[in-house]
């Protein structure tokens, strides 16, 4: 019976294959925005057993421009024990015309590691494509099997912008006897929706012509936008191992007794650099103490080795050779806090510049980073492990303000990382602008940068003075610089500041204008183009809340005086606050101006509200003060 249904399956997507696909059959509405059209994305999975599962894909995309090319490459990413079969590639001209045939034999096979991969067993099979002319189509096939069930992908449209769809199908069958858990989550904002056909033993899901994603600024992540179904076995096998999970306290216990217990070992060599350290003060000092001895010990390189990439390395290979993936160094780190007699718990999160959190209803195998939370009475601790530069209890832009799943003895415990306040992710710019009657400016000034904007500026820290000259002249490229020097960068691990000094010299700042001299009020400002759209079909997303505080004193030429100043303003929206204020002092004039961004996910019908907030804040930015040779 197995078998049967095998080759229906099969035959299903032979039929597929026979079709040719003209673009001139593609609807007005799908080419609109697209580079790219999916004429048919097909997915059939067999669920034979709790450690044999088989994938059918097939998939026609067509495309439209040099642009879509990146939609229509062929390869096979798959690990070591994977059996791949039926494997055909054709290539279809602009009227369905089939030009060029491609087998298994035609395709490369090559590491999948990304930079900074130490070892991995993650392959791709690749084919080399060139293509002549456009539009053009390529239809691919392909059958995967292995024994990892717990890893069963989600079903959305697709996962780019200005790519569309006339039709896609994911079809499960399940002869396995597992519960199979599913549940569809509808686009919020009604872009469309999926068809459900539940038949036992089989599900299939579909989506009709969905129309392209046009990419468009401050868009939120097209997987926040469209539907998705997701799948989850009650009973699953990794890599030779078999557990359950109807809860996430069930899937917990799994995770920690299978894949974190066997390599929480500790070592007479870790316990003695642990007790070397002589460790006093509060927990919180003692936890500081030990991160800061791990991030001088250790470097990150990725290690996908051990129950599907899944393990940690054991700490005591990690404290010989002195390197880890964020696996390894967090399991590392625990192992030291647990030598210390300080409880913490190895956590699963999803790393992405837009929060993405785990649904506490759905309990699935997910995650793609590992950090450390250190609980206390006044707050948690939370500890990012790959890196040697960032501050103690301190979580990038990329791990903040979402959810991780806390792995425990006796289940799993889903807790918020924290949320920076737009005061927390701050820059605070001092400046002294001396103006010349050449309309240079010679500028002295003093910057620190906390939270993500902390976060922005770490980077800098392993850069030569001459590329960190380079980095910040790039950064602040609004002011025609003829020279600039940073000096005695601080990257202030303790309290999450990072540091620095500036000299320069800036040409072409002021105008001339007869006997006057006519500047801007803010040297260092945001030159981007805001447009007001009519048209916004979608939200737009703020990723970060930040607040910029500068404070800038003017000292004008001799035998000048000070003759207009812009009246102070401010500026109060649902998107943050403006304010810019002017004192006068003598020859010294002085600008205080605090700009504050709230983040969030606006409606489409705000988006011009916000853009005109913007306007105005860059316009008053370039507010004009004039003065007059006496």
């Amino acid at each position: 019976m197995m078998k049967i249904i095998y080759l229906g399956a099969l035959s299903v997507t032979s039929f597929y294959f026979a079709q040719n696909y003209p673009a001139s059959t593609i609807p007005a509405d799908l080419k609109k925005n697209a580079n790219a059209v999916i004429r048919k994305d097909l997915t059939t999975i067999q669920i034979n057993k709790i450690d044999d599962i088989q994938y059918q894909y097939y998939t026609a995309t067509t495309v439209l421009n040099k642009d879509g090319d990146s939609q229509a490459m062929v390869y096979i990413p798959y690990e070591k024990g994977n059996s791949i079969s039926d494997v055909k590639v054709n290539i279809l001209d602009e009227s369905g015309k089939k030009i060029k045939s491609y087998s298994k034999s035609d395709f490369g096979d090559f590491a999948n590691n990304a930079q900074g991969t130490f070892y991995s067993e993650n392959r791709v099979m690749a084919l080399s494509f060139t293509p002549t002319q456009y539009p053009y189509t390529v239809e691919f096939t392909y059958q995967i099997s292995e024994e990892n069930t717990v890893f069963l992908p989600d079903f959305i449209p697709f996962k780019s912008t200005n790519i569309s769809l006339e039709e896609a199908q994911m079809k499960i069958i399940n002869k396995s006897g597992i519960d199979l858990k599913t549940k569809i989550y509808p686009s919020k904002y009604g872009y469309t929706s999926v068809i459900e056909n539940d038949n036992g033993s089989e599900k299939t899901y579909t989506y009709k012509n969905v129309s392209a994603i046009e990419d468009a600024f401050l868009l939120p992540q097209p997987v926040k936008i469209l539907p998705k179904v997701s799948f989850a076995l009650a009973k699953f096998n990794l890599e030779g191992k078999q557990g359950s999970i109807n809860n996430w306290e069930e899937f917990g216990s799994w995770y920690y007794n299978t894949i974190l217990q066997p390599v929480s070992l500790s070592t007479p060599a870790i316990k003695a650099e642990v007790a070397a350290l002589n460790l006093q003060g509060t927990t919180e000092e003692k936890v500081k103490k030990l991160y800061q001895y791990m991030q001088a010990k250790t470097r990150y390189i990725f290690v996908a080795l051990g129950i599907g990439g899944w393990q940690p390395m054991l700490p005591e290979e990690v404290d010989k050779k002195g390197y880890g993936d964020c696996k390894g160094l967090t399991n590392y780190m625990k192992t030291l806090l647990d030598e210390a007699g300080i409880l913490s718990y190895y956590s699963v999160i999803n790393s992405s510049s837009s929060p993405v959190s785990f649904d506490p209803a759905f309990p699935k195998m997910g995650g793609n980073h590992v950090i450390l939370m250190v609980p206390l009475e006044k707050g948690n601790i939370w500890l990012e492990n790959t890196s040697q530069q960032i501050a103690f209890n301190h979580l990038g832009y990329s791990t903040t303000d979402r959810n991780v799943l806390s792995i425990r003895k006796n289940g799993i415990e889903i807790i918020d990382t924290p949320s920076y306040p737009a005061e927390q992710n701050k820059e605070k710019q001092l400046l002294t602008i001396t103006l010349n009657e050449d309309n240079s400016i010679l500028g002295e000034g003093n910057f620190s940068f906390t939270g993500t904007q902390y976060d922005n500026n770490i980077a800098l820290a392993n850069l030569s003075p001459k590329d960190k000259n380079e980095a910040v002249k790039n950064m602040l490229d609004v002011l025609h610089f003829e020279k600039i020097e940073m000096k005695n960068f601080i990257n202030d691990k303790d309290k999450a500041i990072a540091k620095y000094d500036l000299d320069f010299k800036a040409n072409n700042y002021s105008k001339n204008a007869g006997n006057s001299i006519i500047f801007r009020a803010v040297p260092i400002f945001s030159d981007n183009i805001y447009k007001t759209d009519e048209k916004r079909e979608l939200p737009f997303e703020l990723r970060q809340s930040y607040e910029d505080e500068y404070e800038i004193s003017f000292m004008i030429p001799k035998n000048y005086k000070i003759d207009e100043v812009p009246e102070n303003i401010s500026l109060n929206s649902e998107f943050g606050t403006y304010t810019l204020n002017f004192i006068k002092n003598g020859e010294q004039l002085k600008v205080n101006r605090i700009i504050r961004i709230n983040k969030g996910l606006y409606p489409k019908e705000k988006y011009n509200d916000y853009v005109n907030f913007r306007k105005k804040t860059i316009n008053i930015d370039n507010s004009k003060i004039l003065i007059t040779k006496i």
